[in-house]
């Protein structure tokens, strides 16, 4: 019975990071077209801003500072790798309008690539 209910939080918590990269990715196509002003309202003032011509970048940082820990053992002993996941987020702008989403870093697992993006992009994404 334990069992089952290891499984069962795994797959719920699991379901989660797979809606947090939906979000990431649905930021990317419906953030387009924003206004600074629009961009402000609903992530925040950037942590960095870099301009070049009529091209304007805002960096904003993201992600809930989760670890991802594996560990192999063998007869001699053992290893073990941990990481931080995370997101670093660049907002392209051209003539006042969104152009492009971008993101880095360690984002997401294999299924959930972008889902600790979703935390800063969230409040700007109308839902599915």
């Amino acid at each position: 019975m334990r069992k089952f209910w290891i499984a069962a939080l795994c797959v719920v918590l699991g379901g989660c990071a797979v809606q947090r990269a939906e979000i990431a990715q649905d930021a990317r196509a419906q953030m387009v077209g924003m206004s600074k002003e629009q961009v402000l309202t609903c992530m925040g003032a950037p942590s960095t801003k870099a301009a070049e011509g009529a091209t304007e970048a805002w960096g904003y940082a993201s992600g809930n500072g989760m670890r991802v820990t594996d560990a192999s053992f063998d007869r001699f002993g053992g290893t073990a790798v941990s990481s931080s996941r995370f997101c670093n987020i660049n907002i392209v702008f051209g003539s006042g309008l969104v152009t492009a989403v971008n993101y880095s870093g360690p984002t997401g697992g294999l299924l959930t690539a972008g889902e600790q993006c979703a935390y800063a992009v969230n409040a700007c994404v109308t839902k599915r």
